[in-house]
């Protein structure tokens, strides 16, 4: 089970944090900045974490340097994902 993701991250943010949707793109503000993939490790790290599943189960598909991002998640349906980001 795959289920792909669109991400708009805001980076240098005073933590790590789910704002709720813009449009179709989940928003999250990371405390990373935007170089040197500082911010994508982080982002990936921050869902991992909040989605309780292994970073390798999240594949950056697009947008490695642009703001808005599509993620490809592993191991979890799209209403479990909003379930346990609290959005649902």
């Amino acid at each position: 089970m795959k289920t792909t993701l669109c991400v708009k991250v805001l980076p240098n943010a005073s933590v790590n944090e789910i704002v709720g949707f813009e449009g179709d793109a989940l928003k999250i503000r990371i405390k990373a900045p935007p170089e040197k993939d500082k911010a994508n490790v982080e982002l990936i790290r921050f869902l991992a974490k909040k989605l309780k599943i292994s970073r390798s189960d999240i594949t950056l598909l697009k947008g490695r340097k642009s703001k808005l991002k599509l993620l490809e998640i592993e191991n979890i349906s799209y209403e479990k994902l909003l379930e346990k980001i609290n959005l649902s």
